[in-house]
């Protein structure tokens, strides 16, 4: 189990960012981070960080191409760099690519904080136990990130059906990652969201760090739950002690 040091606004951690995936979500991190980290300590305070950041060119490549082998071992190279660098605990910057998560894990001895924790303990802080997930196609079809989500913290995921997935999906792929917004995407995202809302959700996770570039609260009849934001903050908590 990797060794636990005290961390504290006088001394706090160095964050390890596995970033780039896409570098448009990678670059709202950086900014809600050093934010959180200026409204916790006022003044000029701003975080401690070293990223690695891909061509994500490469890794959306190799993504729909489905060798996670290789996508893994890429994940644990950049884990083992930062280590080096001398990050104390890891961030990786995007939801699908938790896929690899167990790469991370055994390459190196500092430990990743994974997205989906404290996404689903605000949602479990808010009483809530069913929720839609939005996110790519690999994170809402497959189990690495709806089974974490149901095995440790006992909710009830719905997922959009496939007509709606694959809008989902596209709209990340052909817009989102290269910093297009579009008001038919986000009418879009709209329509899918209070679909799954009609279906029982109690609220919706914004399972895919470019999605809050899109839509917000006024997009939803249900609260939103961001990673992204949730992430970050998460991760200054961690950097900073408490």
């Amino acid at each position: 189990m990797p060794h636990r040091r005290h961390f504290s606004p006088e001394r706090p951690a160095l964050i390890g960012l596995i970033g780039g995936m896409s570098w448009e979500s990678s670059a709202q991190y950086y900014r809600l981070i050093n934010e959180a980290v200026r409204d916790r300590l006022g003044g000029v305070a701003s975080a401690r960080t070293l990223m690695w950041s891909f061509d994500f060119a490469r890794i959306e490549a190799l993504q729909h191409a489905g060798d996670w082998d290789a996508l893994a071992g890429q994940m644990a190279d950049a884990a083992r760099a930062l280590q080096k660098g001398g990050a104390d605990f890891l961030v990786l910057c995007t939801n699908t690519m938790h896929r690899c998560a167990w790469a991370i894990d055994a390459a190196v001895k500092i430990p990743l904080l994974h997205i989906a924790d404290p996404t689903a303990e605000a949602i479990r802080a808010a009483g809530l136990t069913r929720v839609g997930l939005l996110g790519t196609a690999f994170t809402m079809e497959q189990d690495f990130y709806r089974g974490r989500l149901e095995d440790r913290f006992g909710l009830d995921v719905l997922i959009p059906d496939a007509e709606d997935r694959a809008v989902v999906h596209q709209i990340i792929y052909r817009e989102l990652v290269t910093g297009q917004v579009l008001e038919t995407s986000r009418q879009a995202y709209r329509e899918v969201i209070a679909r799954l809302a009609a279906r029982g959700a109690q609220a919706i996770i914004l399972g895919c760090t470019e999605i809050m570039l899109l839509v917000g609260e006024d997009d939803s009849p249900v609260p939103l739950f961001d990673t992204t934001t949730l992430h970050a903050r998460a991760a200054v908590e961690r950097a900073l002690g408490a």
